[in-house]
């Protein structure tokens, strides 16, 4: 099966670590392209390749500002990405919920055996000094 372009979807961008790295600076505010490179610290032309398949999806705009291109954030495209992943939300703290309730139990079955652990040694002390 062929693999779907990068630039069909929202998706299959963020699917490449770089551009959520870009996504998350643009996240905070607007930016150069001078910036990015600064912020990633890689080449300009892979943060312009990024830029341009995040463009292209429609996950930023960009505007010029003299010599300067300056990219923002367009989070619409990202709804989708949010509405299917937040399935996976539900999922993951019901998991969690149920991690909460083993530890705690685990906690409690450990202050149970540290009161019970140190009576055991003692007795043990005391059956000891019996058979003596």
């Amino acid at each position: 099966m062929a693999r779907a372009a990068t630039t069909t979807d929202a998706f299959n961008a963020v699917a490449e670590p770089r551009r959520r790295e870009i996504l998350d600076a643009l996240a905070r505010g607007e930016r150069s392209v001078t910036d990015l490179v600064e912020r990633l610290g890689v080449a300009q032309p892979v943060v312009s390749k990024h830029l341009r398949v995040l463009r292209e999806v429609g996950l930023v705009q960009v505007r010029d500002e003299g010599r300067q291109r300056i990219y923002r954030l367009e989070p619409a495209p990202l709804r989708e990405v949010y509405e299917w992943v937040k399935d996976y939300e539900r999922l993951w703290t019901e998991r969690f919920e149920l991690l909460d309730a083993v530890l705690e139990d685990l906690k409690a079955q450990q202050a149970e055996s540290g009161r019970h652990g140190s009576q055991p040694a003692q007795s043990e002390t005391t059956d000891k000094e019996r058979e003596s």
